[in-house]
């Protein structure tokens, strides 16, 4: 398959694309560093200059290809949410899916699907619940963000391409995300849960994160939103005490509500909260998770 992959080089994309050439598709990258992506994975992928706003050349990429998969979008822990960062969290996501469903409608061959990012931070705030991927949409800024960016991949829908919304959940793996931070105080034996604790974690693998993507792509009875998020769901002081234990340290200097909201701001509510969210649907179409259990996942990925 030709394959389109916009946020290559991301923590995810980077492995992704890793994956799918070992698949020997022939991978085509929508980048602003067209030379620095050519450097970091060879001749085994192309590289067409972007701005992740606008149409360019790159719309000739789309046309013809097979699938088009987008990650892009800031990242929420980058930076401090003042007015101008939310601005750019909103428009990193919804101007760049907007861009390529109109490269989408202008190809001549369209793609037969397009896999487009999302994030479980859809559901908002659930402490009690089970959420499948039929779980409406929270009205706080993370919710109404991912619904709008949602409805911009959607719009392809009338084009005759298959729209998957991957949900996104925690993604654990070497090498940066959450895990990274998270880490560090236990290496000095200050590792505790955030806040309450009792906030649901709704974490997943990174190789399961790949693996589903790979899966919803040759899957064609997939369609809609895709929970991607392991089968069992753990509290943060569950996840906590297995990362304690997988390290062989200490779970105990719990990190108090407002030294969070101190220290990282708006985003904090977002770290104090969470969702029960399930993969509903990757697993009645049959997925078969690398990691469903959480300590196995953290051994794998600690032990490397």
């Amino acid at each position: 398959m030709k394959i389109v992959l916009a946020g290559a080089t991301g923590f995810i994309g980077r492995k992704l694309i890793d994956a799918l050439i070992a698949d020997e598709h022939h991978i085509v990258i929508l980048t602003r560093r067209p030379t620095k992506a050519a450097l970091a994975f060879g001749h085994s992928v192309e590289a067409f200059q972007w701005d992740a706003h606008s149409p360019g050349d790159w719309f000739t990429a789309v046309d013809g290809a097979d699938a088009v998969i987008n990650l892009t979008g800031e990242s929420l822990a980058a930076k401090r949410w003042s007015k101008a960062q939310k601005q750019l969290l909103r428009s990193s996501r919804i101007d760049a899916t907007k861009v390529i469903v109109q490269a989408i409608e202008k190809a001549s061959v369209r793609p037969s699907v397009l896999i487009n990012a999302s994030a479980v931070g859809y559901y908002g705030d659930v402490p009690e619940d089970i959420v499948t991927e039929l779980y409406p949409a929270s009205t706080d800024f993370l919710g109404t963000l991912s619904e709008d960016w949602e409805q911009e991949a959607h719009r392809a829908d009338k084009l005759g391409v298959r729209v998957a919304c991957v949900r996104i959940g925690i993604v654990l793996g070497d090498g940066g995300g959450a895990l990274e931070k998270m880490v560090l105080p236990f290496k000095f034996f200050v590792g505790g849960p955030l806040g309450s604790g009792k906030q649901w974690f709704p974490w997943i693998h990174r190789d399961d994160v790949i693996g589903s993507i790979r899966f919803v792509l040759v899957n064609d009875s997939i369609s809609g939103a895709v929970n991607l998020t392991a089968p069992n769901p753990v509290t943060m002081n569950d996840f906590c005490k297995t990362l304690g234990r997988v390290m062989g340290r200490p779970s105990i200097m719990r990190v108090p509500g407002f030294v969070l909201k101190l220290a990282v701001g708006e985003f904090a509510k977002y770290l104090l909260t969470g969702q029960k969210a399930v993969p509903d649907k990757l697993l009645n179409n049959k997925y078969q998770f690398f990691y469903s259990d959480l300590e196995k996942a953290l051994r794998n990925i600690l032990t490397k």
